[in-house]
C-alpha cells in the first residue's frame, strides 16, 4: 500500500480503488508487494540532450559552480555526488510471476494476459509461452522492454503484445459508483 503518512491522498484513493476492484468482483486477486527506503548515493546527472531516450550525462564543476582545490584552484570537470532518498516497490514482479507460473503448471488456465513493462519478468513469460498463449500488455508510455519480447510462435504460439493508451485507461474504468458505493476520486 502507498503510504498514509508519505502520502496520503495516494493512500486514500489506492484504498478506495482496491476496495472498488474487491466489492464489484473486478479482480479475483489483489496481492501486494511493498516499499522499502534507503538512502542512494550516485554521480550527479543531467539528461544528455544528444539522446532522446533520457541516457544521464554526469554533471561537472563549470562556472557558475566551481570546485576550488586546497590550494584555491579551481578544478574544472571534478564530479559531484548526492545522495537522496529512494522508496523501491519489492515483491510485485515476483508474485505476478509466481501466480503465473502456478496457475499455468496447475493447468488452472489456459491462456494469460499479463500487464507489465518489467523486464524481471522475462524468464516466466518466456516459460509460461511454451505451454499456453500469452498476451503481453503493456501499460507504460515507454516501448516494450526488450526482455519480454518473443514472436507468435513461440512455444504453443498464439501470442499477441499492446501497448496501453490514454484513451484506452479512459475508456475502460469500473463504473461510477463500484462495488459497495465507491465513488471515482474528482480528480481521476
Amino acid at each position: 500500500m502507498i503510504s498514509a503518512v508519505d502520502n496520503p491522498d495516494g493512500h486514500r484513493d489506492q484504498d478506495i480503488y482496491i476496495k472498488a476492484l474487491r466489492t464489484s468482483g473486478s479482480a479475483d486477486l489483489v496481492e501486494f508487494g511493498y516499499y522499502v527506503s534507503r538512502v542512494k548515493k550516485a554521480p550527479l546527472a543531467v539528461p544528455d540532450p544528444a539522446f532522446r531516450d533520457g541516457r544521464p550525462l554526469l554533471a561537472t564543476s563549470q562556472w557558475p559552480i566551481m570546485v576550488r582545490s586546497s590550494l584555491g584552484e579551481d578544478v574544472p570537470d571534478a564530479g559531484f555526488m548526492v545522495s537522496y532518498a529512494y522508496r523501491e516497490e519489492k515483491g510485485s514482479d515476483v508474485n505476478v510471476a509466481s501466480h503465473l507460473l502456478l496457475d499455468v503448471a496447475s493447468g488452472e488456465i489456459d491462456a494469460a494476459i499479463v500487464i507489465s513493462n518489467d523486464s524481471d519478468l522475462r524468464f516466466p513469460l518466456q516459460q509460461a509461452r511454451l505451454r499456453v498463449p500469452v498476451g503481453t500488455v503493456n501499460p507504460s508510455r515507454a516501448y516494450l522492454a526488450g526482455a519480454l519480447r518473443g514472436t507468435a510462435r513461440d512455444g504453443v504460439g498464439g501470442h499477441w503484445w499492446r501497448q496501453l493508451a490514454a484513451a484506452d485507461f479512459r475508456a475502460h474504468q469500473l463504473p461510477d459508483p463500484a462495488g459497495d458505493g465507491y465513488h471515482r476520486p474528482n480528480e481521476w
